[in-house]
């Protein structure tokens, strides 16, 4: 099945979402895939030897304040001062040619009438950038694309959820968060609101599905197509 539900979920039915709250990186934009590899290969360069794929495991869904945070409690030494402008700087430069929607994300977006908005752990301009990149900028409101440079804590800390539940003129209970990571189903769950795991992106391995489940995702959707059926 492309669908899966856990056990909580069927347990604890939540009545039908009527605002959506989308993350962006890996869930609207398929940039994760991209990030880790830049990630990988500058921080080894750098003597702070990491895999793409323990990057995707351990960070993706976090700030790069954090990641730094973590890695220089690992490596026992502060990373370079230029390393975090070097990443985010070669990241972005490689949009123009790389950064695609996910797959499916445009059309379910074109499908759904409820209202939304994102709230991710990118700064705000790399946020309305890859919108208008992929060419999805067009589906949300400039004022409801948030960045958790707006709240005090990122996730999984459930600020930024929060702030998205009251910019959106609702309850945290009547939202679906849309997510792809751990650490952000973690902060869904930390603010009260439903949320479903999607697998969908290119940085998307066989144990992430398992992954968010464990978090405390109520549901996975394997592709966008399926978010259709769980709202």
């Amino acid at each position: 099945m492309s669908v899966i539900a856990t056990t909580r979920a069927m347990r604890n039915a939540s009545p039908p979402a009527t605002h959506l709250i989308f993350d962006c990186d890996g869930v609207l934009v398929d940039s994760e895939v991209i990030a880790v590899e830049v990630e990988s290969e500058l921080l080894t360069e750098a003597g702070f030897p990491i895999t793409a794929d323990e990057i995707a495991d351990r960070f993706v869904g976090l700030t790069y304040t954090s990641m730094l945070e973590d890695l220089e409690a690992q490596f026992e030494r502060p990373l370079p001062s230029e390393l975090v402008p070097l990443i985010e700087r070669t990241v972005i430069e490689k949009f123009p040619s790389r950064l695609r929607p996910v797959a499916g994300i445009e059309a379910f977006l074109q499908r759904s009438s409820l209202p939304r908005c994102v709230a991710s752990s990118s700064d705000l301009d790399r946020l309305h950038h890859s919108l208008a990149l992929t060419g999805l900028d067009h589906h949300f409101v400039p004022e409801l694309v948030l960045s958790a440079q707006m709240v005090a804590r990122g996730k999984p800390e459930p600020d930024l959820f929060l702030l998205a539940a009251e910019r959106l003129g609702t309850q945290p209970s009547s939202c679906l968060v849309i997510e792809d990571s751990p650490h952000g189903v973690r902060a869904a769950v930390r603010a009260g609101i439903p949320v479903v795991g999607l697998v969908a992106g290119g940085h998307a391995r066989a144990s992430l599905a398992e992954r968010l489940l464990a978090a405390g995702a109520d549901h996975i959707a394997q592709r966008a197509e399926d978010l259709d059926a769980l709202i």
